[in-house]
């Protein structure tokens, strides 16, 4: 017979839960900026600002469906 464990309640996905937002919400403003006025990178590459603001976007609706989700 084998028996089921109920999981303890860690505050650590939580924890990383608000730390990929927090994250999301850096590299967007860090990315969008440079993408809106050129600063911080002066605009080098508006591939790359795009991609990371799109990526920035992706990482802050993940995170925030999983905090959602947590009990």
């Amino acid at each position: 017979m084998s028996t089921l464990t109920v999981p303890s309640k860690s505050p650590m996905p939580k924890a990383l839960s608000i730390s990929g937002i927090v994250i999301a919400i850096v590299l967007l403003l860090l990315f969008g900026l440079d993408l809106a006025v050129g600063f911080p990178f002066s605009k080098a590459s508006m591939a790359m600002d795009i991609g990371f603001v799109v990526a920035a976007l992706l990482l802050g609706y993940l995170s925030w469906s999983t905090f959602r989700e947590q009990p």
